[in-house]
């Protein structure tokens, strides 16, 4: 059996020696290097473009400005951006031209020959700011833009969405105990070790290959094919290795600003980003506000929530719909609350582009959802965690939307992480430190989107198969190649996967909001599972017996049930390709197809996801030790239970519950981007913008793994990649609450911000 093992990863021995090919580690005959110019202003008018004196500069061969573009406006939901800035700039570092010369050298030194005049403009760099009176407006021309989700489209509010259910205000006033406050969330920078970056060629027709680190080979195609004004057939792109993605490689201007350069050059042009590019071009995680009031009854039955969230888009929408829709669904948390209101909106600011991070805008609603719970518990002198298991979902329950939950095990995963905790052996808090024990429950979602799978019996009895699920560094080729193999019970050694190539893979949506073993590996699942029936089949003639007389035999061979007669794959092959039926090759494809919002129960409006679904839970609970005298909080241990509804490789799931509460741990405690009063990002590099690193977190990190499987699934698998950083801030929280009595609402919360709510605490 493949499934339930965790062998080494498919790419492992290539990553260990170094053989593994980033797009960095391209090099090509005649390859020119692109270099950017990016804006000064976060907010000012384009007047005019001098380049004669970077043209001069020898090497240089090729240079793009605004006024070279002769398409339409670009994006994801709201076509509202240029892959070089036109018109206007909206954020200090947006692309204002590019260069391609012989060495990177020349490259930089042409783009900053490149004069620009610019008339400034008046800047808002805060949600305040943006929504003020009379504010100035980032995007004038907002309703001539083509949208595929309506919302928002007044002053710099670009979206606004609602769910509602029950009747709030009459469960408020049966309410013994009502707490409300204001959260606020950070920009944070997702710091993958691999920047971003590709290399683009065109051929003597003009049609562009790029090779890219990314998320998805079909998202970007469409991209860059709306970008350039040529149809999808023109454009191809290859994934290389992927240095981690985390959201921030789902797409990027810079792969249409590398293909229009290789196209102008007739030579293949390299363009990856600096670090401190990175940080200043691409984008973040959404900063939020979170207005929430929760009331409760004296027995601790939760009746009511309320909430507000008002994300920080940047200057341009990018996937802001769909982050705050997600914050808003997620707004109830994984609890039976029959009465809910949940309203939201998203503005522009003159700030980097906000856009997909792991989570997806759950991690904003439950940092304060889940310090909520704590808040109201204290209030009704509860037990935190009692308080949760009381009114926590179970199967069959609905989610908020009206989705039905027919897998659900967030009971027991409290449970398992309150239980492991107290049987713990015993840790002293550090010398003149309080110790705290905070808890966080969490649900996120594994269905949504279109996903397919390739996959074929090969001559000599193995199996090819294909997908265009990209692997950032979480494993999920290796899962891949285990479900497939599982089915056929062959080793994984039997199973060749394809690297991702938008010429030949079948389509997908993207790597990322945990789908990928849920939606990638279902379709995986369910091809197989039909060229297994076409062997059967075929052995069926060959052996001259019905097919349930049949049965697998592991290591490729298909025999006949209480006896040794058989036939291997390879003669199922041949007999195939040469004699009878013709290839045995499967392709399955499908758009998520899960329960779909019920109208009837809730009141929705505006929602930017035609449906999503597949719920998964989880806990986490964190022992943190508190300094009061310098606001410091260092982590100590932390259990994190997680229904992965089936392990396919339960090392990689264990790793992805690790790695994310790491990440989590950075969202709480470190890091935050920051601009000035003028725009300017001021954390550009590493020094700037703490990363928890080893001596940072915590050797002890428990995953427990449990699997409760999804029946819509062959295998019955979810997803696990985003849920482990979900609940880290809020646990956090509720420790450092639990240690000192003080509740801090602002992440990250860093030792001034401790000693502030320290100072504050009643």
């Amino acid at each position: 059996m493949s499934i339930g093992a965790s062998p080494p990863r498919l790419d492992a021995a290539d990553k260990a020696t170094g053989r593994a090919q980033y797009v960095d580690d391209i090099q090509l005959p005649g390859m020119l290097h692109a270099a950017l110019l990016t804006s000064p202003h976060a907010h000012a008018r384009i007047l005019d473009y001098r380049l004669d004196a970077a043209r001069a500069i020898p090497g240089v061969k090729a240079i793009v400005v605004g006024p070279d573009l002769k398409t339409g406006r670009a994006g994801g939901m709201i076509k509202d951006e240029s892959m070089i800035a036109r018109d206007k700039v909206r954020y200090v570092g947006e692309p204002v031209a590019a260069v391609a010369a012989v060495d990177p050298a020349t490259a930089a030194r042409a783009a900053a020959a490149i004069e620009i005049d610019y008339e400034p403009l008046p800047a808002v760099l805060t949600i305040d700011e943006s929504l003020a009176e009379g504010a100035p407006l980032l995007h004038e021309h907002f309703a001539s833009y083509i949208q595929t989700v309506q919302g928002g489209g007044h002053d710099n509010v670009f979206f606004q969405s609602s769910m509602v259910e029950g009747d709030v205000d009459k469960a408020f006033a049966q309410c013994d105990e009502i707490v409300e406050n204001t959260w606020e969330t950070q920009a944070q920078h997702h710091v993958y070790l691999e920047t971003n970056g590709c290399v683009a060629t065109a051929d003597a027709s003009g049609r562009i290959t790029l090779h890219a680190t990314c998320q998805s080979v079909h998202h970007i195609q469409q991209r860059v094919a709306e970008e350039l004004g040529e149809p999808m057939a023109r454009i191809r792109v290859i994934a290389t290795r992927v240095g981690g993605g985390f959201g921030g490689k789902h797409a990027s201007n810079i792969h249409s600003i590398a293909a229009w350069l290789a196209r102008a050059a007739r030579r293949p042009v390299k363009l990856v980003l600096s670090r401190m590019q990175d940080f200043e071009v691409q984008r973040s995680r959404h900063p939020a506000r979170i207005w929430m009031r929760t009331g409760a009854t004296r027995d601790g039955t939760i009746l009511a929530r309320d909430v507000r969230i008002t994300t920080d888009g940047g200057a341009y929408a990018d996937e802001s719909p769909s982050v705050l829709t997600f914050a808003l669904m997620m707004s109830r948390g994984p609890y039976r609350i029959a009465n809910v209101r949940a309203h939201g909106q998203t503005v522009y600011t003159n700030k980097l582009r906000a856009g997909s991070f792991r989570g997806f805008g759950n991690p904003q609603a439950s940092f304060a959802g889940e310090s909520q719970i704590d808040e109201i518990a204290a209030r009704l002198d509860i037990n935190p965690l009692e308080l949760r298991l009381k009114n926590a979902m179970r199967p069959d329950d609905t989610a908020f939307g009206g989705h039905p939950v027919a897998s659900c095990v967030l009971v027991e995963c409290l449970e398992r992480v309150r239980d492991a905790q107290r049987v713990a052996p015993s840790l002293a808090p550090r010398a003149g430190r309080k110790r705290g024990v905070g808890f966080a429950a969490v649900s996120h979602i594994s269905g949504l989107m279109g996903t397919s799978a390739n996959v074929q019996l090969r001559t000599d009895g193995s199996i090819a198969l294909s997908t265009g699920c990209v692997d950032l560094g979480q494993g999920s080729d290796t899962t891949m190649v285990q479900i497939c193999a599982d089915a056929l019970a062959v080793p994984i050694e039997k199973v060749s996967y394809s690297p991702q190539d938008s010429d030949s893979s079948p389509y997908n949506w993207k790597t990322a909001g945990s789908r990928s073993t849920y939606m990638t590996g279902r379709a995986v699942a369910v091809a197989t599972v039909q060229v297994r029936e076409k062997m059967l089949e075929h052995a069926g003639e060959m052996m001259e017996c019905a097919l349930a007389d049949l049965e697998l035999r592991p290591g490729g061979a298909i025999g006949l049930k209480g006896v040794p007669k058989s036939v291997t794959f390879k003669e199922v092959a041949l007999r195939s390709l040469f004699q009878s039926g013709g290839p045995i090759a499967v392709s399955h494809g499908f758009v998520f197809d899960g329960p779909p919002f019920d109208p009837k129960r809730a009141v929705l409006h505006q929602l930017a996801f035609p449906n999503l679904g597949v719920y998964t839970y989880g806990a986490h609970c964190v022992e943190v030790d508190v300094d009061e005298l310098t606001g410091a909080v260092e982590v100590r241990r932390a259990w994190c239970a997680h229904d992965v509804g089936r392990a396919i490789n339960p090392l990689s799931c264990e790793g992805q519950i690790q790695g994310g509460f790491v990440q989590g741990m950075g969202y709480a405690l470190t890091e935050v981007m920051q601009w000035d009063a003028q725009g300017w990002l001021t954390t550009v590099t590493l020094a700037d913008y703490k990363v928890p690193g080893v001596l940072d977190s915590p050797v002890e990190i428990y995953p427990i793994v449990l699997e409760d499987p999804d029946p819509s699934h062959p295998v019955g698998a979810k997803g696990v990649g985003e849920p482990s950083l979900v609940g880290v801030a809020p646990a956090i929280a509720n420790a450092i609450c639990n240690a000192t009595g003080a509740r801090v609402r602002i992440l990250p919360m860093k030792p001034e911000r401790v000693l502030d709510a320290l100072e504050k605490r009643t």
